[in-house]
Parts: structure tokens; C-alpha cells; sequence
């Protein structure tokens, strides 16, 4: 009856006790996927490597082996000895250990120490594409970058080891399951560009001492990106040294006041909605603007000059009046399409959308901040897909860094690479355009240290104040100096994007960034051998306009100054921009319209105009009494009685001499033919209705 009841009655009770003394599965961690570069290059692979580990009931002498295996590993001998202690049968000693700790762990013979060979996750290239790749934990479990974004595809299905004891406390073991290898994924990375914008980095960081910097290069027509680099950045073969500020993909996570590159999306929409065009002359005079209690002013004078002048020298008076024409509705519709203010879909954990307010949050003077790239927050990546847009004909491309996820048993295979989602956010003719104007930043504005040397190149630079956290207002000695640019100009093979984060010395972007463009850009073009639009060396055009270069003539933008204690803001200032029902205001600026739209079109002095809540310039005051056109204060603007004025006599004038005769007298012009003015309608001494403007026809 004893016998039956252990048997048959027991025998499951007897045989689980039998298996927790005997016997333990241990889990064998598969290989994970290769991760490869767009040409087959590896960039993340397994390896195998010996794991450590004890069967304590075996060991004579415990403290002599916790102290032999201490020693040798750099652990804590007391915890080593604790491990012994917990059990019997099994204790991990060390995982994934370095070959040369492995040998002389060996060379020991310690009794009771065995060897497991495991997968162990190893980064050939060191801190190359760091952030992008991202590194594993202990246990193969991706903890960032596309470790963490594909880790269900890449870790794979864990094996099984059986571990039993006989009688004699002696071990054997087998594996039960073998472990299936995890699936590759390949990305759109190049090595090589990679590398050149990680070298490039690296020096730039050595020349301005900035607090971080991002490098993005990007294929415009299909948005794969080819390289993103970031500074600081980390080596993910050794985790131990790993801090959170290394691991940050400021490409990805970072927000940040684009400033004047932000210019780009604020030109382009007036040019798309025909509120302006690149040939029109505008007035950036006096050189600032006043727009909702903000003085904003430009850091050089500018002047009297076509819009795409106004563009190239990165004036913010005339973005601020591009603005003024757009409104806020039909600015923050350009601004959405164009991607701001969500996520692009980047195959990388970590992406946020940006800030970007709608127009019922705005304030007076958003609309002015915001057309030069201030109190709006982006991304690094939303920058250069808003530019590869351009470079594009005006279809955006959301960007990607995933060309495929392959089967582990296939290894690289070449992938064709298909963009998905494409829309236009702009039409054939103002890309045209922009393109243009972007290339006359580099050839005659802001960013002329970014020209090549046998390609054309086209972009725009940017300088934003970052806020200082102490006193929340815009800091005097914290910027981000950006260049953002593509090229050829006629077909774009490569857009960059290069951002310094607090630079010491020269700040601006056309200072710091865009050599860096430079560099990144010639190395990368020639390596894809995409062939040279213009003269190589010894193109005395290029040789001339680089001597020429000052640092001074790079800045660009300017400053918004706040009213509050403390501010110097002139008295006119202030009346300006605090009563919007004053009896005087700034004449609007003209719009061009579909017949006058090949003629240049005189603006007038909308400097100090006063905004209303929303933005928009007021509507005229009929009943104002006629005066002459005064200034109010010295060095102020101009205003002028919206009755009108007196047209004086403009014959015999240049182009240049008859716009500023009517900025002085506040009316608006419309300009036609080149040369000397030979008429002009109304005749002098009529008295302007309001909306009203002058007709002057030139003649050589």
C-alpha cells in the first residue's frame, strides 16, 4: 500500500520536488538581427561570448572563489560570495564577458565555475550613428534608438538549457531549444556620409565650443535620411558610461526656436498666395517694426531693396511685413502643411511634434515673432523636410531612416527605396522661386562661407535667441546658430541641415554653420560622384566672393526687445503699438495683384504699425482730419493722415530717388519700365483718396 500511495498517489508531488533539486531551465538569449547600413555595411551585430557561472554545491571553498572571481571580474567579492550562497544548484557569476576575462577565468580552473556561451550585442563602429542605432540592456532588450524602436524584430525567440544534478551533486546539461536568430533591419544610413558629418561635428564643436550640435543629411526627392549625427554622443559598447544628456537624439527630441530659417516658410506662403513676389521692392526702413508692444530690428540696414534682397540679407522687418500680408490664418494653414506641429513619422523613438500655437492663442504680436522664427518651437528634422520640400518642387517628403525589416536567414539583400505620403504644400513656380532666393543667401546674403567648390548651392541660415530659464526673456548671449541648404541648385542631390547650440565667440549660422555645411557638403557630393554644375577650382568668381567675406557681414536678424521696466522703448513706440484707435496710422504696404504683378511695387512706412489682438493691421479711420506727414520722434517712424497726402512731382527721378520720396511722403507707388521717371498718374499737386496709390513710368 506504501508503494502504491508513492507511485500512484504521489508520484506528481515526488516528481516536482525531484526536478526543483535536480534540475533548472535556464533561458539561452537568441542573436539578435543585424541592423545594416543602406550598402550592407553592419552597424549593430551579435556576437558570441562566454557567460560565468557557479553550481556552489560544488565549490570547496567559497570565500577563496568569491574572492579569485572578484578580482578578475572588478565585482564586489562579498556580492559575489552572496550569489554562492542563494542556491545550490545554479548562480550567474558574470554575463557576456570581455575574451580576455574569460581566459583568465579559465586559466584559475576553479571547481564548480562553468561557461555559457550567449549572444552579446557589439557595435563594430564604435560611436558611429550612436543615437540612431541605440544600445541594449544585460538581457538583449533594445533600451533606445532603433534597438528600442524594432526590438520585437530584432531580439528573435529565446532558447532553453536544461541544468541537472545526479546523485553525486555533479551537473550536465543540454540545450532543449535552440535559439532563433531575430530579424535585420536596414536602415537608410550611408557609413561613409555618416562619418564625414560625425568628423565635421566633431571639429565644429572643437572650433565654437557650443553645448550641442545636430547634423542631418537628407535625399530631398525620396526623404531618406543619410546621415544624423549628434554631439554629445556615447560609445553603446560600453554602457556603463552612458548618461542620459549622451543618449539624447536632439534631431529627433530636440525643440528649438528655428529663428531665420524660419524665414523660408514665411516667404513662401506670401510668394504661394500672391501676396508678394521676388522682384517686389520693399522698405525695411527704419529698421525696425514695432508689431504688438515688440520692437523687432534687423542687426544691419537694409533698406530699400527687392524682396529676395530682403530674403538673402535675412532682414526681419521685411518677414515681419511678409507676415502682416499673410495673416494669421492663412500663415498657420502654410505652417501645418509644410509639417509643424507634428511628428514626421521617423522610424525613432522619442519624436516630438514641435509647438506650434493655433491663431486663437496668438498674441498681438505672434504674428511678428513668428514670421522670423521666434515663439514657435521645431525640430531639426521638421526644418530640413520643410527645405527638402523646396528642393523637391514643393512635394514634402516625410523623412525616414528604415529602408526594411529583412528574415535572419536572408542577411542583406539591396533595397529599393519608396517614399510614402508625398503631398505638395507649395506650387512648381514659387519652389522655383524660393530656390532662387535661397541661392542668392549663399552667393550674395548671410551664408556665403557655405558656397561650393563646383556645385551650386541654395539655403538659408538662422539665428534664434534662446530664453533664458532665469528671467524667461530672450537671452543676450545664448543662440542657435543654424544653416539648413541643399544642393545642386537645378537638381538637389543632398539637403543638410546644421545646428550649434549655444556657440562661444561667433554665434550666427552664417558664421558657424554653414562652413560646416561646407565641408559636409563637398565631401558627401563628390564620394556620390554626383556630377559638378559650375566651375571647379580656380573659379575666380568663387575665389573673389569668399576673400570678400567678413564675419560682420554674416549676421543676420536681430532682437526682440520687450516693453517693461528696464526696456528703452522711444515714446512713439509705445503710442504705437498700445492705442490701435489712434487717428493716425501707417499706410498698408501694397499687395500686388494679378495685373501689377510683374512690376515692382513701392511699399510704405509700415514699421511702426499698430496690430490689433490678432495680428492684422486696423482698418482706416475715415473721419481723421487732413494733416501733413510728420514724424513723430526722432529716429522714429512716419506717419502719415489716411486721408492722403499731396503727390509732389517724381519726374526726373531714379527708381531708387522716387521710392523714397514716397516713403517720406507715405503714399504708395507703383513702379513700371526701368531708368528715369518720364510719367506719372495722378499729376503732382492731387491730393491721394484712401487705397490710392502712384503710377510712375521710367524710361532710359
Amino acid at each position: 500500500m506504501r508503494l502504491v500511495q508513492l507511485q500512484v498517489f504521489k508520484y506528481g508531488e515526488y516528481v516536482q520536488k525531484a526536478a526543483r533539486q535536480q534540475q533548472r531551465t535556464i533561458n539561452v538569449d537568441p542573436p539578435r538581427g543585424v541592423v545594416y547600413d543602406r550598402n550592407g555595411r553592419e552597424l549593430a551585430m551579435s556576437v558570441q561570448v562566454d557567460s560565468i557561472f557557479a553550481v556552489p554545491s560544488e565549490i570547496p571553498d567559497q570565500p577563496s572563489t568569491a574572492h579569485l572571481l572578484a578580482k578578475v571580474l572588478d565585482l564586489d567579492s562579498d556580492d559575489v560570495l552572496n550569489h554562492l550562497k542563494a542556491s545550490r544548484s545554479f548562480a550567474w557569476i558574470a554575463r557576456k564577458v570581455d575574451q580576455d576575462k574569460s581566459d583568465r577565468i579559465r586559466a584559475l580552473n576553479l571547481r564548480g565555475v562553468y561557461f555559457q556561451k550567449e549572444a552579446k550585442r557589439y557595435y563594430p563602429k564604435r560611436e558611429l550613428a550612436a543615437q540612431v542605432l541605440g544600445y541594449v540592456g544585460l538581457d538583449d532588450n533594445g533600451l533606445a534608438g532603433t534597438e528600442l524602436q524594432f526590438d520585437d524584430d530584432l531580439k528573435g525567440i529565446p532558447g532553453r538549457m536544461m541544468i541537472t544534478m545526479d546523485a553525486r551533486r555533479k551537473w550536465f546539461g543540454r540545450v532543449e531549444k535552440q535559439p532563433e536568430p531575430g530579424a535585420n533591419v536596414v536602415l537608410t544610413i550611408d557609413q561613409n556620409i555618416q562619418y564625414i558629418a560625425e568628423k565635421e561635428l566633431d571639429q565644429a564643436m572643437q572650433d565654437t565650443h557650443a553645448v550641442a550640435g545636430t547634423v542631418v543629411v537628407q535625399n530631398p526627392r525620396t526623404g531618406e535620411i543619410l546621415a544624423l549625427a549628434n554631439r554629445p554622443t556615447f560609445n553603446p559598447n560600453v554602457t556603463k558610461e552612458i548618461t542620459p544628456a549622451d543618449l539624447k537624439n536632439h534631431a529627433v527630441s530636440d525643440v528649438y526656436e528655428p529663428g531665420s530659417v524660419f524665414k523660408t516658410v514665411t516667404y513662401s506662403s506670401a510668394i504661394e498666395e500672391h501676396l508678394t513676389n521676388p522682384d517686389e521692392v520693399i522698405s525695411c526702413d527704419p529698421g525696425f517694426i514695432v508689431v504688438g508692444g515688440i520692437r523687432i530690428h534687423d542687426s544691419h540696414h537694409v533698406g530699400v531693396v527687392p524682396v529676395s534682397k530682403a530674403y538673402a540679407e535675412s532682414s526681419d522687418v521685411g518677414a515681419v511685413k511678409m507676415g502682416l500680408r499673410l495673416g494669421p490664418d492663412k500663415f498657420y494653414k502654410h505652417i501645418k502643411e509644410y509639417g509643424f506641429g507634428q511628428q514626421t513619422g521617423i522610424e525613432l523613438p522619442g519624436e516630438t511634434r514641435g509647438l506650434i500655437k493655433p491663431p486663437a492663442r496668438w498674441s498681438g504680436s505672434s504674428i511678428g515673432s513668428m514670421s522670423i522664427g521666434q515663439e514657435v518651437g521645431v525640430t531639426p528634422l521638421q526644418v530640413i523636410s520643410m527645405v527638402s520640400s523646396i528642393a523637391n518642387d514643393g512635394i514634402y517628403t516625410p523623412p525616414r531612416i528604415v529602408a526594411d525589416v529583412t528574415p535572419p536567414t536572408s542577411g542583406y539583400r539591396q533595397i529599393v527605396f519608396h517614399p510614402k505620403e508625398q503631398r505638395r504644400v507649395i506650387s512648381s513656380m514659387t519652389a522655383a522661386q524660393m530656390r532662387s532666393m535661397m541661392q542668392s543667401v549663399v552667393l550674395e546674403g548671410t551664408a556665403r562661407r557655405a558656397i561650393l567648390n563646383g556645385y551650386t548651392a541654395a539655403g538659408k541660415t538662422g539665428t534664434a535667441q534662446k530664453v533664458d530659464p532665469k528671467t524667461h526673456l530672450y537671452s543676450k548671449t545664448d543662440y542657435v546658430g543654424s544653416f539648413v541648404g541643399f544642393a545642386p541648385v537645378n537638381s538637389p542631390a543632398l539637403t543638410i541641415a546644421v545646428i550649434l547650440d549655444s556657440a562661444r565667440g561667433l554665434h550666427q549660422g552664417g558664421q558657424v554653420s554653414a562652413p560646416v555645411f561646407n565641408r559636409i557638403m563637398q565631401q558627401s557630393l563628390e564620394y556620390l560622384n554626383v556630377p559638378h554644375d559650375t566651375e571647379i577650382k580656380g573659379d575666380p568668381k568663387r575665389q573673389l566672393l569668399l576673400a570678400k567675406v567678413k564675419d560682420s557681414d554674416l549676421e543676420e536678424g536681430g532682437a526682440l526687445d520687450r516693453e517693461g521696466p528696464g526696456m528703452d522703448f522711444s515714446e512713439a513706440d509705445a503710442s504705437n503699438a498700445s492705442k490701435p484707435d489712434t487717428k493716425t496710422v501707417v499706410a498698408k504696404e501694397a499687395k500686388p495683384s494679378a495685373a501689377n504683378m510683374g512690376a515692382t511695387i513701392m511699399p510704405t512706412a509700415l514699421a511702426a504699425a499698430p496690430v490689433t489682438s490678432g495680428g492684422m493691421l486696423p482698418a482706416p479711420v475715415s473721419n481723421a482730419t487732413p494733416q501733413p506727414a510728420q514724424e513723430n520722434a526722432p529716429g522714429g517712424p512716419m506717419t502719415v493722415d489716411v486721408e492722403g497726402v499731396v503727390v509732389p512731382s517724381l519726374l526726373g527721378k531714379s527708381v531708387r530717388g522716387v521710392i523714397e520720396a514716397a516713403q517720406q511722403q507715405g503714399f504708395e507707388v507703383s513702379v513700371i519700365g526701368s531708368g528715369v521717371a518720364r510719367g506719372q498718374t495722378p499729376a503732382p499737386g492731387t491730393r491721394l483718396a484712401p487705397g490710392e496709390r502712384v503710377t510712375v513710368r521710367f524710361s532710359r
